[in-house]
Order: structure tokens, then C-alpha cells, then sequence
């Protein structure tokens, strides 16, 4: 995997991609990718699904799961939680500024 101006090369299951990547969302990207490619050689090693593109739609299938079930239920939303603190930042923000004001 390496970037360069024109995107970030990927490699899924052995098959290369370039992708365009802010610089500050590469890692979270790659993080991604090893995540996928994990998900795509349990199924594979699981030997139930065959072909590539199977196993990509049965993998996506399972991270989809995953996300919706931490979500619904109770379960975990890391969207809300990140909301919440992008508000909390922007209320810290403005106090800050009005504190300035005082001396």
C-alpha cells in the first residue's frame, strides 16, 4: 500500500485499488482495508462462499450487521458520540472566547 498526489494503493485479497485519500483520513482508511481483508479471509478460510466477488458481498454483508447492531438496540453510536463531542467542542469554543473578553 503507498500513496502518492494521485491516491492511496490499496490491495484487497491480492487485487490492487487506488482510492483517493485526504492525507488525515490514510490511516483510518488502511485501518479499513486490514479490517475488510480479515472479514474477507475468515469467509474464504470458512470455505462456504467461493469467489471473490461472493466473498466481498458476504463480507460487506457481515460489516453492515455489525454497524447496524451497534446501533439499534441499545448498542453502541460511535456517529452520536462523535456529534456530541463536535458540540461539546464548539460550546468550549465559544465560552473560551467569551472568557477572553474578560480580561
Amino acid at each position: 500500500m503507498s500513496a502518492d498526489s494521485k491516491g492511496l494503493q490499496i490491495n484487497v485479497m491480492g487485487r490492487e485499488f487506488r482510492v483517493a485519500c485526504p492525507d488525515n483520513e490514510q490511516k483510518g482508511l488502511l485501518e479499513a482495508v486490514d479490517y475488510l481483508n480479515k472479514k474477507m479471509n475468515e469467509i474464504r478460510d470458512n470455505g462456504k462462499v467461493i469467489g471473490l466477488e461472493r466473498i466481498a458481498i458476504m463480507a460487506a454483508l457481515n460489516i453492515a450487521h455489525e454497524l447496524l447492531s451497534t446501533k439499534i438496540g441499545g448498542g453502541f453510536d460511535i456517529a452520536e458520540v462523535k456529534r456530541r463531542i463536535n458540540q461539546m467542542e464548539t460550546a468550549l469554543d465559544q465560552a473560551m472566547r467569551d472568557q477572553s473578553k474578560l480580561f
